[in-house]
């Protein structure tokens, strides 16, 4: 396999954080191209003509251009089997996806900073709504999630066993978005312990926010 990689990224999205980690837990070493968000770079019409939604991250291959993190994060798995993101047997494979989505499709995505600058303007809203706004949408999938993961045999010193899987890629960086917003997440023993265990693996650390080049 090349090493003919490039990741479109922005330090504070958590959606490239989940893309970082999956390529530092394949060993893949990628040019990092930083999309300066609140600069609106994300928009500029040859980013665009890369990623139509004009969202982080894109990833470059090979002249291809993937776009969406868990799609990117499904095809490194792929292309670079080892080592699995995805558990092989259906049941346990649905389990991962079932907490990855829960994460990937109905916390982050209502949560992002397209969703908070729509709050502010044109709705009207102010900083404090927009903070309760993310804080109220985070405790209600933590709640569901520290309720799955506490009750479940299959929650190992990860999300699922005790090898990380696409789960823990969703959580961790929703646990750095959850910080940002000043929330304790000791609240939810489970996710934290979790997350812990996580970054102690140097494929997440270094995936960190403040531990990226673009970092301001």
């Amino acid at each position: 396999m090349t090493n003919d990689f490039t990741l479109y990224t922005y330090f504070r999205s958590s959606a490239a954080f989940r893309a970082r980690i999956a390529l530092n837990l394949k060993g893949v070493e990628a040019e990092q191209i930083s999309v300066q968000l609140l600069k609106h770079g994300q928009h500029a019409p040859a980013y665009a003509r890369l990623n139509p939604q004009q969202l982080v991250p894109t990833l470059m291959h090979e002249g291809h251009a993937v776009g969406q993190s868990l799609a990117i994060i499904e095809y490194l798995d792929e292309i670079k089997p080892e080592p699995p993101l995805l558990p092989k047997d259906p049941l346990a494979r649905a389990r991962v996806r079932q907490i990855a989505y829960a994460v990937a499709c109905d916390i982050q995505p209502i949560n992002n900073l397209r969703i908070q600058k729509f709050l502010r303007s044109p709705l009207g809203h102010g900083e404090d709504d927009v903070v309760t706004w993310q804080r109220h949408w985070i405790t209600l999938g933590f709640d569901a999630l520290e309720a799955m993961l506490s009750s479940s045999q299959q929650t190992g010193r990860y999300c699922h066993g005790d090898t990380p899987t696409l789960a823990d890629i969703c959580l961790v960086p929703q646990m750095a978005n959850a910080r940002r917003v000043t929330m304790d997440t000791s609240a939810w023993p489970t996710l934290h312990r979790i997350e812990q265990a996580a970054l102690a693996l140097s494929a997440f650390d270094k995936a960190l926010p403040q531990n990226q080049p673009d970092a301001t």
